[in-house]
């Protein structure tokens, strides 16, 4: 049996390489909580393993496929990647997992752009971007040779106004929002600004109606039937959280259990009501396959979901009672930050076949052909902090690395996807050389390289900055300091500090101190220009000129993930920005089949 104090780091080094050693209360709080896993743990946990590799196992194999196979301790080189069943010779069934051990990755270098959905919207959007929205984007990135773009979570929140603001605080990593959901009929009042509610509100009645004169829909029936018992469940969750509230732990007590007979009952009186929560889902794959096309469009996987939602619901006693995950200080936010998500506890999601982190990895590739992973270091350790204290007062927490790795890259050979992993802050010695070898891309941004971007590793997307970080007009003008200082409780010198490092970098080809926003954007991605990545990474705010970075991290008052573009997306390609940042990085426009 693993003891557990093995998987707590107490003792670990800091952003700054400094030497750091959490409080023995911490640690004993994150014991206490995580429990000890049962004694034939080792003996019943899946395996996951490579061709070729030894495994001290014995037994037969039932395949994925239905078809049988042998297991005589090394894995043979014909045996199919996939989720196989072993059973052992003494009778043991245990999951076996076969990787190919290594993400697709694209053969050639592209560019593409990073955008905020919601914050893409056209002169037709209803209060959000919308996936009509992304069509056009995508549309357009194409007009222009582009071969990627990278999206905020699309991820589902509790259907409770107000809606959640924050895209990686969603209530599930397995299905969509709706408010993505695009409908033909304007909403009466043109609304202004991001306003998901109004969205939300106006979706909600447009499709209702049309849910409620509906014929039957053989396609959309034989979909559900697919997608089996998870999707059941999310639907029931979306139903009882627009009766109840948002957190299920506020439900009458009959209801915490989703498997339980009340959630039975509800969920065959309301039948109708949960069908009407699956077909969204169905209009939302089928809006997404429409919207992408052909182009890889990356998405993101949030580190985790919000406590009260629909996958904690669904996976209790998988996730961690009284404790979320989030950072220590760093150079992001020099106070940490905790992103108020409960983490899985790591013996337990090994009982439940990692299916909760496979489902959620599977289900946030699917129909679009590229995969973010925010904060990959998760996936090695996180940075757990008990109920009532600051994000100081954490301790880390190991992973089982080496499976979640290479789950990822089976998921990534089957659908054909980029992976690419989102390694800034905090990085133990160990992670880029892990991420490397299994072909997942690693993050580089130009805020925080101290080497010209000639000089990093191909095997990355290139950026320069992310949505927690300054866009190039406002740092260059100083309206983002002022932004940090009026939303944060960031000490002034710490920003301004900061500022002053990240236009050490914005300058190193010799920008003039005098020089306009225009300027800086195109110096920047000048130098962006150079880098060997696979993946080149323009924000869509630089091209337009935006001040505004879309999140301010540790802040609440702020109106984090509702800062729009200041141009709608159908009216881009009028736009000079965007064509003068890609001239800027050396970029030639071939538009698709030109």
């Amino acid at each position: 049996m693993t003891d557990q104090r093995q998987i707590v780091q107490q003792d670990w080094v800091d952003a700054d390489d400094q030497p750091q050693h959490s409080p023995d209360e911490t640690v004993a709080r994150v014991l206490s909580v995580m429990g000890e896993p049962p004694a034939d743990l080792e003996t019943t946990a899946p395996v996951v393993t490579r061709r070729g590799r030894r495994t001290g196992l014995v037994g037969e194999v039932r395949l994925e496929d239905g078809g049988t196979a042998r297991l005589d301790d090394l894995v043979p080189d014909d045996l199919p990647f996939g989720y196989h069943v072993l059973v052992t010779d003494a009778g043991v069934e245990r999951r076996l997992v076969v990787s190919p051990g290594r993400c697709w990755v694209p053969p050639e270098q592209r560019w593409g752009w990073a955008v905020q959905l919601y914050a893409a919207r056209s002169t037709h959007s209803a209060g959000v971007g919308d996936l009509a929205d992304l069509r056009t984007l995508r549309e357009w990135t194409e007009s222009l040779g582009g071969g990627f773009l990278v999206v905020n979570p699309l991820h589902a929140v509790a259907p409770v106004l107000p809606l959640e603001t924050s895209p990686y605080l969603p209530a599930t990593r397995r299905f969509r929002n709706p408010v993505y959901l695009h409908v033909d009929e304007p909403p009466a009042v043109p609304v202004v600004g991001i306003d998901r509610d109004a969205a939300w509100t106006h979706t909600l009645r447009v499709l209702r109606a049309r849910f409620d004169e509906r014929a039957d829909d053989d396609l959309f029936d034989a979909w559900r039937a697919e997608q089996g018992r998870a999707l059941e469940e999310f639907a029931t969750w979306m139903v009882l959280a627009a009766d109840h509230g948002a957190d299920w732990h506020d439900w009458p007590e009959p209801l915490h259990d989703p498997r339980g007979d009340a959630v039975r009952r509800l969920a065959d009186e309301r039948a109708d009501e949960v069908t009407f929560q699956a077909w969204l889902q169905w209009l939302l794959s089928e809006q997404l396959r429409a919207a992408t096309g052909d182009l890889t469009v990356i998405q993101d996987l949030p580190i985790g979901v919000s406590g009260g939602g629909a996958d904690a619901w669904a996976w209790q006693g998988v996730m961690a009672d009284g404790i979320t995950v989030g950072c220590p200080p760093d150079a992001l936010n020099s106070v940490g930050q905790d992103w108020g998500s409960p983490p899985f506890v790591p013996w337990r999601l090994r009982a439940a076949d990692y299916e909760p982190f496979v489902q959620s990895v599977r289900a946030t590739i699917a129909g679009a052909g590229g995969l973010r992973i925010d904060h990959v270091m998760g996936l090695f350790r996180l940075w757990w902090i008990p109920d009532g204290g600051g994000p100081q007062e954490g301790c880390y927490v190991r992973y089982p690395a080496d499976d979640l790795l290479d789950i990822v890259c089976l998921e990534s050979h089957r659908a054909q996807a980029v992976v690419v992993g989102e390694d800034l802050g905090t990085v133990e010695d160990g992670v880029a050389e892990a991420l490397a070898e299994r072909g997942i891309l690693s993050y580089r941004v130009l805020w925080f390289e101290d080497d010209d971007p000639a000089a990093w590793l191909p095997g990355s997307l290139a950026t320069v900055t992310t949505h927690d970080l300054p866009t190039v007009t406002g740092l260059w003008n100083g309206s983002d300091v002022d932004d940090q200082l009026e939303s944060s409780d960031m000490a002034e010198d710490d920003v301004r500090a900061g500022r002053e490092e990240l236009l050490g970098r914005l300058r190193r080809d010799g920008l003039a101190t005098g020089a306009g926003g225009q300027e800086a954007v195109a110096a920047a991605y000048a130098q962006l220009g150079r880098a060997p990545s696979l993946l080149l990474s323009f924000s869509l705010e630089d091209a337009v000129g935006e001040q505004r970075r879309p999140n301010v991290p540790g802040t609440t008052e702020r109106d984090n993930w509702r800062v729009p573009l200041p141009v709608p997306v159908d009216e881009l390609a009028d736009h000079p920005g965007p064509t003068a940042l890609l001239r800027a990085a050396g970029v030639t426009i071939t538009p698709a089949g030109g």
